[in-house]
């Protein structure tokens, strides 16, 4: 897999702006000079030893989403994709950061397609531009249709968006270089893009040997490994957002610059330089899906939807959904704007300064809300995998019988304790943030907002965690 796109893409130094570019600090030790991480993130079979079977199992999961038993609880890959992957996702990000990009098998149909039929054209000037605004308002819109049209719960729905995304990836891979696609508009991207910021793995070029290389070959790709695919150069970097740790620049870095260290979660978004307001506005977006599934999975939500029949005067669930997931979205974004108002007293700066400043706050407890949420279905209902995928090689089991890997009140323990953590996790990088950035006179009048914004979004989270949920398969 290192050899799928055969032409390494010739760039300009200019236009990296090697000069102008910060030069990130490496600290801990450089995992890659551990004999059996390093020569196997080094080798040839690396990333592709892990791709090919994980492409292998998509392959299966559609078989079975667009072939497979009509009803969801019976359906194998249904219970694969949204019990057993969706949750563990999260859990990747935080502990391998954007790993599962390199593996992803829309990555591996990418690199297949431009090995074929590539052209290898440079990436749209309006993609480099609004990239991150599509990917929010395709998020947006999937978890929309999601529960409009019930994708989730619909194996042919939740195959036919796989397809959409396959459809995309093509086309991507067909016209446009390296992984278009994947830096620029798959939502998951973006979401994996900014949990990554809060995972453990960071990987850096060595500041003092990178500062006198002048050929850029862990940008540019050599015989060894294919360029960074998703445009990274690892001299300049100063986010785990676009990296991947698929060790291209490993492979063919000339002067074992490479570093890959541990980090603490969350301890790049004490120090971000150049906070984007789309990527903030992620940030609050994801916080409002995150409701937005809590909600529709309370047992409360047909009497909630009741209510909101009457106050809308219509039975249209269209209409009644898309009001409350409006709702959903306003509230986090509402209250981030509300608190940087009140920041903005004590600061100086605009309010859309500190929302874009600030927002990056809220990632820990968005992952943290996210894998409360998923582990519900993943702990609740995590023996469908083995029911399906019994009853697919013709052993039909498990009909009558209970899904549940433990005690309702224990995973209700653990979701408390994760959002526990995320809150907690959230508050000190909203208090890192304010630190880095103002002065001991301004630091508290700053922090104070953005504190009390955290203990209000922690309330919200674990209320709807004491509420029953119901299950999906």
């Amino acid at each position: 897999m290192t050899n799928l796109i055969p032409t390494p893409v010739k760039v300009k130094l200019s236009n990296i702006q090697l000069s102008q570019a910060p030069i990130m600090q490496t600290n801990g030790t450089n995992l890659l000079k551990n004999k059996y991480i390093g020569s196997f993130m080094r080798s040839k079979w690396y990333p592709g030893i892990i791709q090919w079977p994980t492409l292998l199992v998509f392959m299966l999961i559609m078989f079975e989403l667009l072939l497979g038993p009509s009803a969801a609880h019976d359906n194998f890959g249904t219970a694969l994709t949204w019990v057993l992957w969706w949750p563990i996702i999260p859990i990747m990000f935080l502990f391998l950061g954007r790993f599962w990009c390199a593996i992803c098998p829309f990555a591996t149909i990418n690199d297949l397609v431009q090995k074929f039929v590539g052209n290898n054209r440079p990436v749209p000037k309006f993609l480099k531009k609004y990239g991150i605004w599509v990917i929010d308002a395709l998020f947006i819109f999937i978890t929309w249709s999601d529960h409009v049209w019930g994708i989730v719960e619909n194996p042919v729905g939740s195959g036919i968006l796989l397809l959409t995304l396959t459809t995309g990836v093509v086309a991507s891979g067909a016209f446009f270089e390296r992984r278009t696609f994947c830096r620029y508009v798959c939502f998951l991207g973006g979401l994996s893009g900014n949990y990554a910021r809060n995972g453990m793995l960071q990987l850096r070029g060595t500041p003092e040997i990178c500062a006198t290389c002048t050929i850029a070959s862990c940008y540019k790709g050599t015989d060894k490994a294919q360029p960074c695919p998703l445009f990274e150069f690892p001299k300049t970097m100063t986010s785990s957002a676009n990296c991947n740790l698929c060790a291209s620049c490993a492979k063919n870095c000339p002067n074992d610059s490479i570093q890959l260290t541990v980090r603490p979660p969350s301890k790049e978004l004490w120090f971000i330089r150049k906070p984007k307001l789309e990527e903030a506005f992620l940030s609050a977006v994801i916080m409002g899906i995150v409701f937005v599934q809590n909600v529709t999975m309370l047992k409360a939500w047909p009497a909630m939807l009741v209510w909101l029949e009457n106050a809308a005067g219509t039975t249209s669930y269209f209409v009644t959904f898309s009001i409350a997931f409006l709702i959903s979205m306003l509230i986090p974004i509402s209250l981030l704007g509300l608190a940087s108002l009140v920041a903005q007293k004590f600061n100086g700066e605009s309010l859309l300064q500190n929302f874009t400043r600030f927002g990056y706050a809220l990632i820990v407890l968005d992952m943290a809300g996210h894998m409360a949420h998923n582990l519900f279905h993943l702990l609740a209902e995590g023996k469908a995998i083995v029911f399906t995928g019994l009853a697919f090689i013709g052993q039909g089991v498990g009909h009558g019988l209970s899904t549940a890997l433990m005690d309702p009140a224990m995973i209700q323990l653990l979701q408390f304790g994760l959002v526990g953590l995320g809150f907690a996790g959230s508050l000190y990088t909203a208090y890192r943030i304010a630190k880095a950035n103002y002065s001991q006179e301004k630091l508290w009048g700053t922090f104070i907002p953005y504190a009390v914004l955290m203990v209000v979004l922690g309330i919200i989270n674990i209320w709807m965690f004491v509420l029953p949920m119901a299950m999906r398969m």
